[in-house]
C-alpha cells in the first residue's frame, strides 16, 4: 500500500469489520485500513482462519478482533455485532468484502448454485448492511458501509449469470441504502473492481485467455490490491464524506470500453 500522510485518509479513532477478510482481498482490505490507524475486527465463517492475519495486523500496532460471521445467516449475523459490542465500541466502518462465484453455462446452473452465490453476495451483505446501520444508529455514531461490488455488475461474463446479477443488484442496494440512510450521517458507496491478479486468478490470467482478456482493458494492464487502497481509504475515511450512493469503478478503463 502507497503511504498517504494526509489527515483526510487516516483512520485514527475508527473501528473497522472486514467481512471474507481470510484471504484475498478481504485480508488485503484488512491490513490496509489498520495501516491507515483503524481498529480492526476481521470476519469469516471459520475464526480459526483468521489467527494469521490477526498477528500481521497486530504487527502494525493496530488493535485487532477476529469474530466467526456467516453473512447468510441473520442468526450470525446478529450474534457477531453482539461479539462486536462486547469487545469494545461498535464499528464505524463496515466492509462488506464477502463472496462467491460459481461459473457454469446457464443452462447447467441449479438452484442451490443461484442460492449459493445470490445469498452469499447480495442477501448476506444486505444482512449486514441492515444489522450494522441499526448499530451505528443506537451509537449516534454515523458511519461509512462500503459494499465491494464488480465491474460485472454492470457488464455480464459467460458463465457467471448469478454473480453478475449479484453484483448489478447490490449495486441497487448500495444507492438505496444510502438514500435512506444519509439522514443519520452513514454513507453508503461501492467499489466495482475490475481485474484484480490475486492467489486465485493468477495462473489464468497469466496464460493465453488472460492475454486475450488484457488486451480488452483500455490501459493494458490488470489491476492489484494496491491499486484499491485509494478508493477503500477515500469512501471510509473523512476525505469522502461527501460521497455517498456512489458505485466507483476500478478497472483501468474496462466499463468505457466496448470490447
Amino acid at each position: 500500500m502507497s503511504s498517504n500522510n494526509s489527515p483526510l485518509f487516516r483512520l485514527e479513532g475508527r473501528r473497522a469489520l472486514v467481512t471474507g477478510a481470510s484471504s484475498g482481498l478481504g485480508r488485503h482490505f484488512a491490513l490496509t485500513l489498520a495501516k491507515a490507524g483503524a481498529e480492526l475486527v476481521v470476519a469469516a465463517r471459520r475464526a480459526e482462519k483468521l489467527a494469521e492475519l490477526v498477528e500481521e495486523i497486530q504487527q502494525t500496532g493496530a488493535t485487532t478482533q477476529a469474530i466467526s460471521l456467516d453473512v447468510t445467516d441473520s442468526a450470525s449475523v446478529a450474534a457477531a455485532f453482539d461479539a462486536i459490542a462486547a469487545g469494545g465500541k461498535a464499528v464505524d466502518i463496515i466492509v462488506n468484502n464477502a463472496g462467491v462465484t460459481v461459473s457454469k453455462p446457464l443452462l447447467e446452473q441449479s438452484e442451490a448454485d443461484w442460492d449459493h452465490v445470490v445469498g452469499t453476495n447480495l442477501r448476506g451483505s444486505w444482512l449486514v448492511s441492515q444489522e450494522g446501520a441499526r448499530r451505528m444508529i443506537a451509537a449516534k455514531s454515523g458511519g461509512s458501509i462500503v459494499n465491494i461490488a464488480s465491474i460485472l455488475g454492470e457488464r455480464v461474463a459467460n458463465h457467471v449469470g448469478p454473480y453478475c446479477v449479484s453484483k448489478a443488484g447490490l449495486i441497487q442496494a448500495t444507492k438505496s441504502a444510502a438514500l435512506e440512510l444519509a439522514r443519520y450521517g452513514i454513507r453508503v458507496n461501492a467499489i466495482l473492481p475490475g481485474y484484480i491478479v490475486t492467489d486465485l486468478n493468477r495462473d489464468f490470467l497469466a496464460g493465453e485467455a488472460g492475454e486475450r482478456l488484457r488486451m480488452r482493458v483500455p490501459t493494458r494492464r490488470f489491476g492489484h490490491p494496491e491499486h484499491l487502497d485509494g478508493p477503500l481509504l477515500l469512501l471510509a475515511s473523512e476525505a469522502g464524506i461527501h460521497i455517498t450512493g456512489a458505485a466507483l469503478a476500478v478497472d483501468g478503463g474496462h466499463l468505457i470500453s466496448s470490447l
